[in-house]
């Protein structure tokens, strides 16, 4: 037994180089000497392990973009991007390969979930003033990343190549095509022609597949890093301590409190021991309970409900009404109300740009860290009538737009249109 016992230390050890994690200074070599842990600081603050501090919603994201890698290489070694198989590669992931149509279900749900989720993220970590200096780089990168989250599900949209994918791509391409100069070379471009057909479906799959996964995994590379470099979690009291020091950087006031608690002598800057815990693993086994629930409710997702697919794209029959995706129904909603231009572009970049510049105008750091700080009344008040109306926008294209896109009350029958 004691011949066991020695091998599994070995073994442990030859992995992850160091002894079982009894004592502070090995629980700090477990993330400092791994190479999937080590973004994460060795010591965190207590505060920041508050589920109600982020929802895990960072995390939720994150991890569902692991879902989303890992079911879209097993719908890769089944599915064939030309208009004359993908309908039917979809339809014998439903009868024909053993489980096809749960991971295509738990593709198509994670995809969905991830657009809203994103969006949940930032509205959290605008209502906690958690963009402000020294993140304000990461804002941006955040806004970024909400954008090809979209791109990423509007590429994929059109792979199974039903009626709603056909039109949901031809009404998106025609609102791309509607901006000024360039518009019609960038539809051109992003179809690889005038019409939704072969050349649009493998651009998609190939932006889908390589290009924009790319450009996610890039820009969660530089975000993780930032979080870390930034100071972790924006937090009440960052703006004295760094005051106290003049003015130095969040991540120095972190890095020299750190560095003190794990020689065991008084940290620095304001910051307790008490204060702070070890990562490892108050920290690693919250994340890891985490993903295990949005894996268990992914899966229960994809069993209860089947993702939708209609009939074979056909460019003779329109649907009446036809509609973009859900996450774009807002901006085919600002279309019908006037010139495709400026309510489908021009408005939809403004608002994006907006959202960018919050952090280098708001330069206070009162309520940081805070969720909804009575200071920021009027800053939250603001940005919640940007996410209703956004929201807003959804719903009415959603539940309240029939054939001809007239208006009806959902618990009515739909209008006639013709």
């Amino acid at each position: 037994m004691e011949y066991i016992q020695k091998v599994i230390f070995y073994i442990w050890k030859s992995i992850f180089r160091h002894s079982m994690p009894d004592t502070n200074r090995l629980r700090s070599e477990v993330i400092t000497s791994n190479v999937l842990l080590h973004i994460h600081p060795v010591k965190v603050f207590r505060d920041t392990l508050k589920f109600t501090k982020t929802f895990g919603l960072g995390l939720i994201s994150f991890y569902l973009f692991i879902i989303l890698t890992i079911t879209g290489i097993l719908l890769m070694l089944y599915f064939i991007p030309h208009t004359a198989r993908a309908y039917q590669d979809m339809v014998d992931l439903k009868f024909v390969v053993s489980f096809g149509m749960i991971i295509r279900n738990m593709h198509r749900w994670s995809a969905h979930m991830m657009v809203a989720v994103v969006f949940l993220h930032m509205c959290r970590v605008f209502y906690t003033a958690a963009y402000r200096e020294p993140r304000e780089f990461n804002w941006v990168i955040g806004i970024l990343l909400l954008i090809i989250t979209l791109m990423l599900s509007l590429t994929g949209y059109l792979l199974p190549w039903d009626q709603l994918a056909y039109w949901a791509m031809t009404i998106v391409s025609r609102i791309v095509g509607s901006s000024l100069f360039i518009g019609d070379q960038i539809r051109y471009v992003f179809l690889g022609g005038t019409v939704v057909g072969q050349n649009a479906l493998i651009r998609s799959y190939v932006l889908h597949v390589v290009v924009l996964p790319l450009i996610a995994g890039l820009l969660l590379v530089i975000h993780f890093w930032r979080i870390r470099k930034d100071g972790g979690l924006a937090r009440p009291g960052e703006a004295a301590a760094a005051k106290k020091t003049g003015d130095a950087p969040v991540e120095d006031l972190k890095s020299y409190g750190l560095m003190n608690l794990v020689n065991g002598k008084t940290p620095q800057v304001g910051i307790e021991p008490d204060e702070m815990t070890t990562t490892w693993p108050h920290l690693l086994i919250r994340e890891l309970v985490l993903f295990l629930i949005v894996v268990i409710f992914v899966m229960g997702m994809s069993v209860l409900f089947d993702a939708p697919l209609e009939e074979m794209a056909n460019p003779a029959v329109t649907p009446n009404p036809a509609k973009a995706p859900w996450y774009f129904l807002g901006i085919q909603e600002l279309v019908s109300w006037g010139d495709p231009f400026w309510m489908g572009v021009f408005i939809p970049t403004v608002g994006v740009g907006l959202l960018m510049l919050i952090p280098y105008v708001d330069r206070s750091q009162i309520g940081t860290g805070v969720w909804l700080h009575p200071s920021r009344r009027l800053h939250n008040i603001l940005f919640t009538i940007f996410v209703v109306v956004f929201v807003g926008l959804i719903i009415v294209g959603t539940f309240m737009r029939g054939p001809s896109w007239q208006l009806y009350w959902p618990w009515e029958a739909w209008p006639t249109g013709h």
